[in-house]
């Protein structure tokens, strides 16, 4: 089992991330959460790690907090709910998030998830409600103003590039291409980056309780 990789940033895209430890190169499957939190390529990271094994594939799917990683343990065995259904899931809410649609309920935020109906949300809102008791004293408070949706520092990409790229994220993520314009126009401004976009456009679709 790999429980966490740190090693050297390679490359990152939406979903994915390339790290380098030791001389390998690990190919990593990552919630857009996640994504927001990477540093720059050629700096540092560290990533909490689940390691799947299946007939056809093995895969290594990280992220940016031990809560994200252990949250996305109890969702895989939720009955319907596989690895990428997860990864989508944990992508349009980070753990805390999701914690407070269970606790409140709230069907109608989860619904709004690609790849989550109505009948998916309840049983959800159900299996999960105990469960979430497993991550007890692994929360950590909300900081003001950290990693606010637009908020990043990144130097202005080409405002058509980054609409293209920032499109072609929700839609691998599971929105249909309509969908996606739609969420990009509402929110795009001239020299914002893709990763802006993505994460204010993700916010205005799925708001946080």
């Amino acid at each position: 089992m790999i429980g966490r990789i740190r090693g050297i940033l390679i490359e990152k895209a939406p979903g994915h991330a390339l790290v380098e430890c030791s001389g390998l190169g690990y190919e990593v499957d990552i919630p857009y959460t996640t994504f927001f939190h990477l540093p720059e390529t050629g700096q540092e990271v560290t990533l909490h790690t689940h390691f799947a094994v299946r007939e056809d594939a093995q895969s290594l799917y990280g992220f940016a907090s031990r809560l994200d990683r252990n949250l996305f343990r109890l969702l895989i065995k939720v009955n319907g709910v596989g690895p990428k259904l997860a990864v989508g899931i944990l992508s349009g809410l980070d753990a805390q998030q999701f914690i407070r649609c269970v606790e409140a309920r709230d069907v109608s935020a989860l619904v709004k998830l690609p790849g989550v109906g109505k009948k998916t949300a309840e049983r959800l809102l159900i299996d999960m409600a105990d469960r979430i008791g497993q991550l007890e004293g692994q929360f950590t408070p909300t900081v003001p103003g950290a990693a606010a949706p637009g908020g990043s520092t990144t130097a202005p990409a080409a405002s058509h590039d980054a609409r293209d790229e920032a499109e072609a994220a929700l839609i691998a993520l599971g929105y249909k291409p309509q969908e996606a314009a739609k969420a990009i126009s509402k929110v795009a401004e001239p020299d914002m980056t893709s990763e802006a976009l993505i994460r204010l456009a993700l916010r205005n679709m799925i708001p946080a309780g």
